[in-house]
């Protein structure tokens, strides 16, 4: 399953709880290429830092990764949390992935775009995240519209689209995440 949704519209958090219930991997794009963007030995990581501090969508060619941990080897059931963000994402993913994999479908956490910037300036204050600062979650919540939801929009023409009112209590969010996957999943 892809997990999108604005930054700070919580699919983090309600991935977490979802392993936690249903066993699955969680995957997170921005947390990979986070790690990935601060290895010294990774041929891309000064390039993906660059992409991240400019609020920039990284490239799919730096994105997609086409292994997994031993550990993770055996399941075959992925949550993949931020991913794909654009149309260069799908293409790649496409074309690494097309036939090795299959969406079941999308979980949208959709989220008034305050709320989501309130959450991460509260997470930023405990984080330590250079990046949760007004003018950064504007910029990305303005490449979210504009490259994110059409990408959405995509899969919600193909049926494969599961909106959830991301604004409510963790709690009622993922009450709803459960009856979605308990009749989908």
């Amino acid at each position: 399953m892809f997990v999108l949704g604005g930054s700070g519209a919580g699919k983090g958090t309600q991935c977490a709880r979802f392993v936690e219930k249903y066993g699955y991997t969680h995957l997170s794009a921005g947390e990979l290429l986070r790690d990935e963007g601060n290895n010294p030995e990774s041929q891309y990581g000064e390039l993906i830092g660059k992409y991240i501090k400019e609020e920039k969508i990284v490239p799919a060619e730096m994105t997609i990764m086409d292994q997994t941990t031993a550990a993770d080897a055996q399941k075959n059931k992925f949550l993949i949390d931020g991913f794909p963000r654009n149309q260069d994402n799908l293409q790649g993913w496409n074309k690494t992935m097309g036939g090795k994999a299959g969406v079941s479908f999308v979980l949208c956490f959709d989220c008034n775009n305050e709320i989501c910037i309130e959450r991460c300036l509260e997470r930023g204050k405990s984080s330590g995240s250079t990046d949760d600062n007004r003018e950064s979650l504007e910029k990305r919540i303005q490449t979210y519209l504009q490259s994110t939801e059409p990408i959405t929009d995509l899969y919600e023409k193909m049926g494969k689209v599961k909106k959830i009112d991301a604004s409510r209590s963790v709690e009622e969010v993922f009450d709803e995440v459960v009856k979605i996957f308990d009749k989908e999943g």
